[in-house]
This record gives C-alpha cells, structure tokens and sequence, in this order.
C-alpha cells in the first residue's frame, strides 16, 4: 500500500459545535501541504452530534477515516488509537476544539524534513489564568524529573516523522499523553523542534484538563513513566 504523505489525526469527544470546522478547513488546507494525505478522526464515544458531523464527512470525501470508540476511554487513549491508525510518512495531531490554526500547520511542516518531532508552542497562551498557573508548574515538574527542554509540553500541535510513532509504546489513556511522547522522543535521541503557533480561547464546548480526577491520573502515569525512564541517560538533541 502506497502510503500517503501526511496524516492528520483528530481525537474527538462531544465536539458536536467544532468538529465539522476542523474537518471542512484540514480538507481546505491539507491540498496545499502534501501531494497525498489522509485525516484519521477518532471519535472517542462522543455523547452529542460529533458522531454525525464526522460521518457526514467521511461519507463526501475518502480521504476521511474514523475510529469510534464505543465509550470514552480517555485523551490519550483516543491518540493513540489515532496515531496507530495513521498511514502517514508525516504524521500530524491537534485537538478538535478550534484553538489552533491549521493553516500554521506549514510552519511545522516547513522543518520536518531536518526533525524528528516538530512541537508547536503557544504564543501567546489563552487559557484561562488558573490552567496557566497549572500548566507552568507541570512544566516545571517534567522538566525536572526527565530533562525535557521543552517550554510547552501539553501544547497539542505537533508533526512526527513516521519512524518515531513506530517506535512508540504509548501508554497513557489521559492527559499526560503530550509528555509521555515527549519524553520517550527526548530519551531515545530523537530530534525534537519548536516553533511558535498561534492561540485561540476555546468558544464551544468545555475543557477538562483541570479536573482533579485528570490531574490525579496524570500524576500517577509520570509516577510510572520516570520510574521507567530514570535508569537510562537520556540524548539531548533538541533545537
């Protein structure tokens, strides 16, 4: 099977006012960034309409794939369904509540050719003051505890060339999917870039990173990363 140049993955749950936006501007864009692509949509046992806007679009257009999810397993989990699902040499995620901009999807793509993992960064961040306050005290914590110098671990925009999700044993359901990739990346001696894309307060739909019951699992699945990273010295090539 010929595989296409670029694959676009989209975790989905209860996304039924943005999901059909995303997907309408990634087939506006994807033309323009790769010969050949595909967009792979994990919908992770969405409650609302989500479901229904997606198979509206994968019904016009084959180049629109979906996973479903019977139940919600999770954030991570539904990435990681995605990511295995992907055919891509390249290999694309973001969240599918509109606080990103696909067309800045080129400035990733622009130094994927010389990277190994290209992460987008906020610039500036848009979350509410309290989910700033949070996310600067995990960064500073996996920083840390694994070495990562990168300034915006959860930031959910980012490439990977094929080699590094083949080689990827992901074994987050939550929220801590973002470091967990990172940190494998980082300690198996891949080369990791950053660039500065744009930031978007969410207009539909709720955000659940703050909850206590995420947080609590996030806490408990870097518990058990670290112990397995910490024996090995990791490489530190990131630009």
């Amino acid at each position: 099977m010929t595989r296409p140049a670029l694959s676009l993955v989209f975790p989905v749950f209860d996304e039924e006012r943005n999901i059909g936006v995303l997907l309408d501007t990634a087939l506006e864009v994807a033309p323009g960034l790769a010969g050949t692509f595909e967009i792979v949509v994990v919908d992770d046992g969405s409650r609302d309409g989500s479901a229904r806007e997606i198979a509206e679009r994968v019904a016009a257009d084959a180049r629109v794939r979906v996973v479903h999810h019977p139940s919600n397993r999770g954030y991570g989990a539904a990435l990681r369904s995605g990511l295995r699902e992907a055919r891509g040499e390249l290999i694309f995620f973001t969240d599918a509540d509109l606080q990103f901009d696909l067309w800045e999807l080129t400035d990733l793509l622009h130094h994927a050719e010389r990277f190994d993992v290209v992460a987008g960064y906020r610039s500036p961040r848009r979350d509410p003051w309290g989910r700033r306050v949070l996310a600067w005290g995990w960064g500073v914590l996996v920083r840390r505890l694994f070495d990562l110098p990168v300034r915006d671990i959860d930031c959910a925009f980012k490439v990977f060339r094929r080699p590094v999700v083949e080689s990827m044993p992901i074994a987050s359901i939550g929220a801590f999917v973002n470091t967990e990739i990172l940190a494998r990346a980082h300690h198996s001696g891949y080369r990791i870039h950053q660039v500065p894309v744009s930031h978007r307060a969410r207009r539909h739909g709720r955000q659940s990173g703050a909850n206590p019951r995420v947080i609590l699992r996030a806490l408990a699945e870097l518990s058990g990363l670290y112990r397995e990273l910490r024996p090995r010295a990791g490489v530190t090539r990131t630009a």
